[in-house]
């Protein structure tokens, strides 16, 4: 089975991305996530994304582009990962569905129990994160 799904970078004004906990009952329960969620049957990356942030986390996007694609083997499925940075949004992120949510430095997500799907997602940021420094 394959399912296609969008995740969001999300900064705050001190450069940390938001993550969130996954909630009891679904899939991979317990561990952490950049916000996002399943791509409709003919919905876009964009418009996923606007419609997952503003159910999960009640902020409406504004302006995002890709980041980078992937695909992931879960054993009983394969996700396909649209990331997406989100470069403008309106709103304060809330975790309306029930699940946890956290601001982390970019250099601390290597300590947080993120579903492994997102670790090219870290890579790619802390990879970012370097280059910026230099």
């Amino acid at each position: 089975m394959i399912v296609r799904v969008v995740a969001g970078v999300i900064r705050d004004a001190h450069g940390r991305v938001l993550i969130n906990e996954r909630p009891p009952g679904k899939h991979m329960s317990g561990y952490w996530e950049f916000p996002g969620g399943k791509i409709a049957p003919g919905e876009g990356s964009e418009a996923a994304l606007a419609r997952e942030l503003s159910e999960e986390l009640g902020v409406r996007l504004e302006r995002c582009r890709p980041l980078l694609q992937l695909r992931h083997d879960y054993g009983d499925r394969t996700v396909e990962l649209d990331v997406l940075r989100v470069e403008s949004y309106q709103g304060v992120p809330q975790g309306l569905e029930g699940q946890a949510l956290k601001w982390v430095r970019v250099t601390e997500l290597g300590s947080e129990a993120l579903l492994p799907a997102d670790w090219p997602i870290v890579e790619a940021l802390v990879a970012e994160s370097a280059t910026a420094a230099a």
